[in-house]
């Protein structure tokens, strides 16, 4: 077969099974065999680069990062929808819209209302061309290079006879499983969980690199049209099967109703069971089917008069604690953990325990062992004690004390200074606890992605002496893997295999399988493309670290001293000794601009820009060399003055420090 035939024909395959698996729910192939026609598909693109396509599957894994966000203007705005929070409210919403329609019976269609974060997306001539954030709903921010990653966002339309125009409307969103997933991750690094799906979607959608946001595996749901040309619809229930037809994932929990009545008891069944959904929700959506009368019904100046979105009712429980235990991190923070007696229903789950966080939550919110608390899901993922019901309280609490010794190895324990956290004082190659801990760190997919390497492994490396550290995973032999439980001899060589492979990782992986504290996977990557080598990176000072994007003085500090204490100085050396490589790509300057023009300058940013979001230019004076700061002093270079520029303005002026407008700013640095 033609190299041309055969791209063609494997791109449809894998078109075909990427919408039985994110679509339609109901894959064909495992995901060995799909991994093996995409790599057959790269493989062939990269030899015959002629045959890369704009709808090519290879396109999703993301490409460079970009500069900054570009402002999309909405062909249609993008309106909120006004809420409702009860039956009386529905009832109300129903008699309005029959009145503006002179009596006529209503049909509406009622959805789940996802919590997400609403997106436009455009195709013109059936390929994706843009998707941009809803934004202020008429202008939003183009993130087509983010959209590209996502799987359910198909690149091009299912269609022979595609529309010259087709503008999808829908929410892009996360599971409660890869929030769970990516937040164990976090508080391995010492970093504090997200507390919700929507706000890391949202946040994930913002990231200038897309092979970034495509580590994270949102999702889409399409449910509405903006501009089209070349097709027409007529009612909610027809568009919905167009998108399905077109390509989209569209959610199944969808019906139509022919009274107010069947709407609300819709509603009121989902109050419960929507807890039992692998993702969030926060309500229902109940639309006017029909276009003819959402044409009459209109608009106010703010929300559709066809529309109403109903909202569900927060969740708390009561219960008691049992009793308090610790868990060890690889770090040696002892973190205490409450287990209630009786667990709770929560969210659609039964909650068992809860983390506890430190000695000062602890101890700011007098938690007693035997105290009657609410609990409920932050998030309605994280379970959390909210309160300790102090009026029933009846004397037999006690006050819980955190053990003077290590549960796993003995060791003494204290309190560090100035830190809210109780912490083991053995070293990580004497307690156990630590060491475990900080080997499944290490192994992760996105860190050293060590397949194989799990927990019961893990435990048995330990346990029985043959990993006392990291570098000893390096020097694992056939003959010791083989006389542990459950491991053949074909497995061994497959995970010797497996850590030999890890030594290519390179800087940005390196870094996340450490485990430094309050370095997380996303720090590590910012880490390794600023310095570009281990040894640039342990030569830089406390101040010099502080200089990066999202380093504080007390990060700083205490990255400095990671690469600087005497086991971390013996690590690093070891592993480098052993041949992993220590370097990463380090970024450039932004395109069309002067390398460095910031070099060492303090900068303030203050009032309404028109050319950059805040985030943007922040990023951006960092990237050529300054330090954006957040208020203004003496010390400041000078200030970016946008429009309704207050306080940080006035400072400038009566300190006599420069202040510049945006034109300035990008004359300055030569844009």
């Amino acid at each position: 077969m033609k190299p041309s035939a055969r791209a063609t024909e494997l791109r449809r395959q894998i078109t075909y099974h990427n919408h039985r698996y994110y679509v339609d729910a109901a894959p064909e192939i495992s995901d060995r065999e799909f991994d093996k026609l995409l790599d057959e598909l790269k493989k062939l693109e990269v030899e015959h680069p002629e045959l890369v396509t704009p709808d090519s599957p290879t396109q999703r894994v993301g490409g460079a990062p970009i500069d900054g966000f570009t402002t999309v203007t909405h062909r249609m705005p993008m309106l909120s929808i006004d809420n409702t929070y009860n039956a009386n409210e529905l009832r109300e919403f129903d008699r309005s819209a029959r009145k503006l329609l002179g009596g006529d019976e209503i049909q509406y269609v009622v959805e789940l209302k996802i919590d997400g974060v609403a997106m436009s997306i455009t195709y013109e001539n059936g390929l994706l061309t843009s998707g941009a954030t809803r934004g202020d709903g008429e202008h939003g921010d183009d993130v087509t290079h983010n959209l590209r990653t996502i799987n359910g966002v198909p690149l091009s339309l299912h269609t022979d006879k595609p529309p010259a125009l087709f503008e999808v409307r829908g929410e892009i969103y996360m599971t409660r499983a890869e929030l769970v997933r990516i937040n164990r991750e976090r508080t391995e690094a010492g970093e504090k969980p997200y507390e919700n799906p929507r706000n890391l979607s949202a946040g994930t959608l913002k990231l200038l690199d897309p092979r970034l946001c495509a580590q994270r595996r949102l999702g889409l749901f399409a449910y509405a049209l903006g501009a089209v040309e070349g097709v027409t619809i007529r009612s909610h229930m027809e568009c919905l099967e167009t998108l399905r037809k077109f390509g989209f994932p569209v959610n199944t929990q969808t019906q139509l109703c022919a009274t107010i009545d069947e709407v609300i008891a819709y509603c009121d069944s989902w109050a419960e069971k929507r807890h039992d959904l692998p993702y969030e929700t926060d309500g229902m959506v109940v639309k006017v089917n029909d276009y003819g009368q959402r044409e009459i019904l209109g608009y106010t100046s703010k929300f559709p008069r066809w529309a109403r979105a109903y909202k569900f009712a927060a969740e708390q429980a009561l219960t008691k604690v049992g009793r308090i235990d610790v868990q060890i991190g690889r770090t040696g923070k002892l973190t205490p953990v409450a287990y209630f007696d009786p667990p709770v229903r929560l969210a659609g789950t039964t909650v068992r325990k809860a983390t506890l966080h430190n000695a000062d939550n602890v101890q700011q919110k007098d938690i007693r062992i035997g105290d009657s608390v609410v609990v409920e899901k932050a998030g309605e993922i994280i379970p959390q004690v909210v309160r300790v019901e102090t009026s029933a309280r009846t004397g037999a609490e006690r006050v819980y004390h955190f053990p003077k010794n290590c549960p796993i190895c003995g060791a003494p324990t204290a309190r560090e200074e100035g830190s809210p956290f109780v912490v083991c004082s053995a070293p990580r190659d004497q307690c156990g606890g630590q060491l475990k801990r900080q080997l499944i760190q290490y192994a992760r997919r996105t860190a050293m992605d060590i397949e194989g390497l799990g927990k019961a492994l893990v435990d048995q490396l330990v346990d029985k002496g043959l990993v006392k550290g990291i570098p000893d995973l390096y020097q694992l032999t056939e003959a010791q893997l083989t006389e542990l439980e459950r491991m053949g001899k074909k497995s061994a060589v497959n995970l010797l295999e497996q850590i030999e492979a890890s030594k290519t990782r390179g800087l940005s992986r390196l870094l996340a399988g450490l485990g430094i504290e309050m370095v997380a996977d996303s720090m590590a990557d910012v880490l390794a493309k600023e310095f570009g080598s281990m040894e640039e990176l342990r030569a830089a000072n406390p101040e010099r670290l502080a200089e990066v994007e999202g380093i504080g003085p007390e990060r700083a500090k205490n990255i400095h001293a990671s690469f600087h204490s005497p086991s971390g100085i013996e690590l690093i050396d070891e592993l480098n000794a052993l041949g992993l490589k220590m370097t990463e790509e380090k970024k450039a300057a932004p395109a069309g601009t002067t390398g460095d023009a910031l070099a060492g300058k303090t900068i303030v940013v203050t009032g309404t820009l028109t050319r950059y979001g805040r985030d943007e230019i922040e990023d951006l004076i960092r990237k050529l060399g300054g330090k954006p700061a957040g208020s203004v002093s003496k010390k400041t270079d000078f200030v970016v003055a946008g429009e309704k520029a207050g306080s940080k303005l006035e400072k400038a002026q009566s300190l006599g420090v420069r202040v510049i407008s945006e034109e300035e700013f990008d004359k300055l640095i030569g844009k």
